[in-house]
C-alpha cells in the first residue's frame, strides 16, 4: 500500500561506497516508512557480502533480493551480482538484460524502473564511485517528480558518480552522509503531491528490454555510428538530449560519453596486450631460428634474423610505451 511520502529508496555506489552505504543504514530509524533499495557495482562472478554487512550495520534488516518479492517498507533489498535490480508494480525485479555503463547491476537501470513505477514517491541517493552511472536515472527521478540527493563530494572517496549525477539535476541535494540519512527519512514521511504523469515510452521501452528473457534485435532511436560496442561489437547509435549524448546498441548495451570512453580505453588496451604476446613468440622464434643459423655457420642468415630480432625488440617497446598511455586513469577497477 502506497504511503503519503516518498517510500521508494533508491540508492547506488562504486568505489569508495561500501563505508557511506553502512553509514547510512546505520543512520536509519528501525521505523521508517519507506523500502531501500541498494546497488554497487561488484564484479559479475563475485560472491556479494554486502547485503550481510547493511544487515549488521542498522536496525533495518537488509537481505539480497528476490525476483517476484513484493516490496515492502522497512527493509533493505540488495541488488545480486550479475543482476539488474528493477521495480515492476511494486515488486522486485531482477534481470540479467543488457548491461548499462558496462555494469550489470546497474544504477541507471534500477532509478529508471523506480522512476516509471513510483513517480513522485522515489527518493534517489547516489553515494561515492567513479563515472556516471545513476546520473541520468536521477535525471529521470527528479522528471517524474522524486527527489535526489548525492554524497558531499568533499566527503567521497571518488566523486564521479555524485558529480555527474549533479550535473544532470542541479536542484539535488549535496549532503553528508549523516545528514543524508536524515533527508531519506524527512523525504519517507513528508507527504508529496501526486500529480496525473504523461506516459514516457522511451523509459517503458528500456525497462521493457532489460526484463526480456532474450535480447529482441531492432533499430535503436538515434542515429547510426561510425563506431561498434565495446561489449558485443554491433553497431552503436548515439541517442542526444540536449548537451549530452548516449550510445545504445542494437540489443541494448548503453553506455553514456564517458563510460563509453573508457571502454573503448579498455578494448584498445586488450589488442595492445594481444600485439605484445605476438611479438615475445616472433621474438622466441627469431632466436631459435638465428641461433641455429649460427650452429650451421649461416652467416648471411644468422645477420639477417639478427635484425629482425632487434626491430621485433623495438615494436615490443613501442607497443608497451602505448600500452602504459591508455587506459582509465585513476579508475579502481573493484568498489572498496
Amino acid at each position: 500500500m502506497r504511503t503519503a511520502g516518498r517510500d521508494l529508496v533508491v540508492v547506488a555506489a562504486s568505489a569508495g561506497g561500501v563505508d557511506p552505504l553502512r553509514n547510512l543504514l546505520a543512520g536509519l530509524p528501525g521505523d521508517l516508512p519507506a523500502a531501500v533499495l541498494v546497488v554497487l557495482h561488484v564484479p559479475p562472478h563475485s560472491k556479494s557480502v554486502l547485503a550481510g554487512i547493511l544487515d549488521r550495520a542498522g536496525p533495518l534488516p537488509a537481505a539480497p533480493a528476490l525476483d517476484g518479492e513484493q516490496i515492502r517498507p522497512g527493509r533493505v533489498y540488495v541488488a545480486r551480482p550479475d543482476h539488474h535490480l528493477l521495480v515492476q508494480d511494486g515488486r522486485i525485479r531482477l534481470s540479467r538484460g543488457p548491461q548499462h555503463n558496462g555494469h550489470r547491476p546497474a544504477a541507471d537501470a534500477l532509478f529508471l524502473s523506480a522512476a516509471l513505477d513510483a513517480g513522485p514517491h522515489v527518493a534517489a541517493v547516489v553515494l561515492s564511485g567513479a563515472l556516471d552511472d545513476g546520473a541520468r536515472g536521477s535525471e529521470a527521478v527528479h522528471r517524474q517528480g522524486g527527489a535526489v540527493a548525492v554524497q558531499s563530494l568533499e566527503e567521497c572517496v571518488f566523486p564521479g558518480m555524485p558529480s555527474a549525477a549533479l550535473a544532470a539535476v542541479p536542484e539535488a541535494e549535496e549532503l553528508t552522509v549523516q545528514k543524508l540519512a536524515a533527508w531519506v527519512e524527512h523525504q519517507s514521511r513528508t507527504p508529496v503531491e501526486v500529480e496525473e504523469r504523461m506516459p514516457d515510452n522511451d523509459m517503458e521501452r528500456e525497462i521493457d528490454l532489460l526484463l526480456r528473457e532474450g535480447p529482441a534485435l531492432g533499430d535503436p532511436d538515434g542515429e547510426l555510428i561510425a563506431f561498434s560496442c565495446p561489449t558485443c561489437d554491433g553497431p552503436m547509435y548515439e541517442q542526444r538530449s540536449g548537451r549530452s549524448s548516449r550510445y545504445v546498441c542494437r540489443v541494448g548495451h548503453a553506455w553514456s560519453r564517458e563510460a563509453m570512453l573508457n571502454a573503448q580505453s579498455d578494448a584498445v588496451e586488450r589488442a595492445l596486450w594481444v600485439a605484445v604476446q605476438r611479438l615475445e613468440e616472433r621474438i622466441r622464434v627469431l632466436e631459435r631460428m638465428r641461433s641455429s643459423a649460427e650452429d650451421r655457420r649461416q652467416t648471411i642468415s644468422a645477420q639477417y634474423l639478427r635484425e629482425e630480432e632487434e626491430r621485433t625488440r623495438e615494436a615490443l617497446e613501442t607497443l608497451r610505451t602505448l600500452q602504459s598511455r591508455i587506459g582509465r586513469g585513476d579508475e579502481p577497477s573493484l568498489a572498496d
